[in-house]
């Protein structure tokens, strides 16, 4: 699913004055305000209601003392948001996920939202290529282009974004497993463009725990995916600063059955474990940090998510923080994208689905999303078509546009109701932080005093024992379970599935893949092959294999497999012969 936060750099700490410690007021929230409006970081706009009464940018106590776990926006620790003006300084992003069949004709639908008024791309891919996989190899018979772009080579990415100038729009790729091959084929499709990649911004999800936590799409073990994560964000950090390697993902922990609680801890100890890999690599917190994005759920229970989005934010600022050290406002800023739930919706009834994903948008928005991808009615059912996915896309404008939405910052802040709600989310999560951290303390070695010593940091530890020992995945069989229980029993209804299923509803016209789109790609594919250097691809190859059983760095020498037009599938299958594949042991 999608994963990507804009670099939003028209709101840099100077905006907001580096607030990192909480306001006893309304004052210094107005000076931010002030200085904001007056740098022209504040959009010339209509912010009056339907009626034409004037709102102001924020409500909160006129005087005296706030709650410092509330605060204002754009003062520590966030809960309110990252920026003092809300979405009058600038709208979340319109940033719909898109994939299917060959790369041309996802292009045709790239430019068709972009268009429309899509504020960037986020790259589906189908399933071969999630799994690091060629579309001619035998395991991919059947699957080429189904959930997603078949991306093979480089020559792919060039078609995937012909017309579409990367050095101008900002790009996220879904991908895991094999995103650092991925990232290095973007690279290249950039400098053919004659794009200085240094510019480049985008995001790369790259999020290797959660595959073994919930989505199942890993091609080694975890340590070598750790490697090449932390071999990526030195890259990054170095040499495309406006890049952002890692988007940690929750939304596919949820979408395996998660509570709200469980895919915020979760997916917060999942960031946890990357920054004390960049600690580890010796990377500055203050510089690598900001690099780090986040990729949430918005599911139906509208107040639940309003509340887990604002805790996510008090408790990522607080951890960066107090526990690894961060000073610089960026750094502890939570940035993040959201995508409506897959997993509400329902094949029954699917005019419905619209009604949910606009709910589940709003919740985002209330919530302070920094993007948001919102579901097409008939994903529950195939890929989108072009009017599903327009009306898709149409529902956040309808919500940015209309409804006044983005006049008020945190317009539910101070709400007894979603105040507790977050509170007590961020207890909950708090509880499983100290559960993961006891499995790392459990399993870890320890010296010959009795200290232990953790390779990379306790809470990776506690990631890697918690994978290792099916924790993970065990405590969303339970929570999923529960819920399918309650369903079963009616005690929590599904419109058109458990309760009110009589229905006029006529079939929907779906998008379907043709078996043309596997033949012409493998065709595709073995054209390329016969016409490169093969001699130069293996040289490549063997580089790459040589670097790996070194301690170097492999952004490298992999771009240098890619502009050989190295195919996915050879790039993965010669590290695997050097690290192997991953078998997930058996649980019960």
């Amino acid at each position: 699913m999608n994963a990507y936060i804009d670099a939003d750099s028209s709101h840099g700490s100077g905006a907001d004055g580096g607030a990192t410690t909480p306001s006893t007021g309304r004052s210094a929230w107005q000076k931010r305000y002030d200085d904001a409006v007056a740098k022209g970081l504040v959009r010339d706009a209509d912010f009056t209601t339907l009626s034409g009464e004037e709102v102001d940018p924020v409500y909160g106590p006129t005087d005296g003392e706030v709650d410092p776990r509330i605060g204002w926006p754009g003062e520590y620790p966030y809960t309110r948001g990252l920026h003092s003006t809300g979405y009058r300084g600038r709208p979340w992003t319109i940033r719909q996920f898109a994939g299917f069949g060959n790369a041309k004709q996802t292009n045709e639908r790239y430019r068709m939202i972009l268009g429309r008024g899509g504020g960037g791309l986020s790259v589906a891919f189908d399933m071969p290529t999630l799994m690091g996989r060629d579309s001619d190899e035998e395991l991919s018979l059947g699957e080429v282009g189904h959930c997603g772009v078949a991306i093979d080579s480089v020559a792919d990415m060039e078609i995937l974004f012909d017309s579409i100038p990367l050095g101008d729009v900002t790009t996220s790729m879904t991908i895991s497993g094999p995103a650092v091959p991925v990232f290095c084929m973007y690279v290249v499709a950039a400098e053919r463009q004659g794009v200085d990649v240094g510019t480049l911004n985008g995001t790369l999800q790259t999020d290797i725990f959660k595959e073994y936590i919930a989505q199942k799409e890993w091609l080694f073990a975890p340590e070598p995916h750790l490697r090449l994560i932390g071999d990526l964000m030195e890259y990054t950090t170095e040499k495309m600063p406006a890049y952002k390697p890692l988007s940690v993902s929750g939304y596919h922990i949820r979408e395996a059955g998660a509570t709200a609680a469980q895919e915020l801890a979760y997916t917060l100890a999942d960031g946890f474990g990357y920054v004390e890999l960049g600690l580890s690599r010796g990377l500055d917190v203050n510089t690598f940090a900001p690099g780090l994005s986040f990729f949430f759920d918005a599911h139906v229970d509208f107040f639940e998510e309003i509340a887990k989005f604002r805790a996510a934010r008090r408790i990522w600022a607080r951890w960066m923080k107090e526990e690894y050290g961060a000073t610089s406002e960026k750094a502890m800023w939570m940035r993040f994208h959201t995508q409506t739930a897959g997993v509400s919706l329902t094949a029954q009834q699917p005019i419905n689905n619209v009604v949910r994903t606009a709910v589940e948008a709003l919740s985002a928005v209330l919530g302070g999303t920094n993007s948001l991808h919102t579901n097409a009615l008939d994903e529950t059912l195939a890929l989108p078509t072009d009017e599903s996915a327009e009306i898709a896309l149409r529902t956040q404008q309808v919500l940015m546009e209309e409804t006044g939405i983005t006049n008020v910052a945190d317009p539910l802040g101070g709400s007894w109701y979603v105040e507790a709600l977050t509170d007590k989310i961020e207890a909950e999560a708090e509880k499983i932080f100290a559960q993961i951290r006891d499995l790392g303390e459990a399993g870890a070695p320890r010296d010959e005093d009795g200290a232990v010593r953790h390779e990379v940091g306790p809470m990776t530890s506690g990631l890697l024992r918690g994978i290792e020992e099916a924790w993970f995945t065990g405590n969303i069989a339970d929570s999923s379970f529960r819920y399918q229980q309650a369903l079963e029993k009616g005690d929590k209804r599904i419109v058109g599935v458990n309760a009110h299923m009589e229905t006029n509803a006529k079939p929907l016209e779906i998008l379907r893949i043709s078996h043309e789109v596997e033949r012409d790609q493998v065709a595709s594919l073995k054209e390329r092959k016969a016409g490169r250097d093969g001699a130069v691809v293996q040289e490549k190859l063997d580089a790459l294999v040589a670097a790996a059983k070194t301690d170097a760095n492999l952004i490298e020498p992999m771009l240098e497999a890619a502009r050989a037009e190295a195919t996915l599938g050879e790039i993965c299958g010669a590290l695997k012969e050097l690290w192997g594949e991953y078998r997930e042991p058996a649980a019960f």
